[in-house]
């Protein structure tokens, strides 16, 4: 059992109708994605055509931050807001949509931006599947 699922088991309060499945996975992906973007900006830097990767840098920087919050705001159940939890899972899809297309343009030259836009895919993916269901 992964931390995030054993934290929702020990949660002491009721959780509600939330797909738990669906929530560990959101939260696991936010936190793999935050990280993947993090190294993928820093290998970025380390390339020598730098100047190319620019956009790249700030995609995955920001991404990377859209990613972390999510994934402590999905981890807080107390006082839960289902507007706001709607509104931070579409933003989040929507940074890793925008992140995982711009990695993936650098894929074919850059290892590290193709195995980011997979971790971007993942976790737009879980964000959308968390959002569809009731969370």
């Amino acid at each position: 059992m992964t931390q995030a699922a054993e934290m929702l088991r020990t949660y002491p309060a009721d959780l509600g109708g939330v797909n738990r499945e669906a929530l560990t996975r959101c939260i696991e992906a936010c936190f793999e994605c935050a990280q993947t973007c993090t190294a993928c900006a820093d290998a970025c830097l380390s390339e020598k055509s730098v100047a190319e990767l620019v956009k790249c840098v700030r995609t995955n920087l920001d991404c990377a931050d859209i990613c972390a919050t999510t994934g402590r705001v999905l981890s807080r159940r107390t006082g839960y807001d289902p507007n706001l939890t709607r509104a931070i899972l579409e933003g989040c899809a929507a940074a890793c949509k925008a992140c995982g297309d711009e990695c993936q343009g650098h894929a074919s030259m850059h290892e590290h931006c193709r195995v980011c836009a997979e971790a971007c895919r993942r976790c737009e993916q879980a964000c959308r599947e968390l959002s569809s269901t009731r969370s």
